[in-house]
């Protein structure tokens, strides 16, 4: 059932999610201070890719203080819209019974794009 989730979730935006992911990550990681903001959206993007059976976790030994430090500052660069989107497609798809699955996935990625510093996908 992963699979065939994961094979609508692709076909009906995944890959456009992931693609955006991936190429706002490049043009990040153009500067210096970039690279770890593109890091975080590569992941995202790969996260964006098969949702359906992975989850976004903190690594061992996390959250700590640059963890939470990165994170606002990805908060107070506007990243918080990305999970504002994700949040509002979850609601569009929770209206009926059948694309709740994908409302609950959309869900999982708005709270993994709110704050992605110091997780790894499992």
């Amino acid at each position: 059932m992963k699979t065939l989730g994961n094979l609508i979730w692709l076909l009906f935006g995944g890959i456009l999610i992931a693609l955006i992911y991936y190429m706002v990550g490049l043009v990040m990681c153009v500067s210096i201070i970039g690279i770890p903001f593109g890091i975080q959206l590569f992941k995202l993007g790969t996260y964006s890719l098969w949702p359906f059976g992975h989850e976004l976790i903190y690594k061992q030994q996390e959250p700590g203080c640059l963890t939470l430090m990165m994170d606002i500052i990805w908060i107070m660069f506007g990243w918080w819209e990305i999970a504002l989107l994700h949040l509002g497609f979850g609601l569009l798809f929770c209206i009926t019974i059948v694309g709740i699955p994908w409302g609950m996935q959309h869900f999982k990625m708005a709270f993994a794009s709110l704050i992605p510093f110091g997780k790894e996908i499992r």
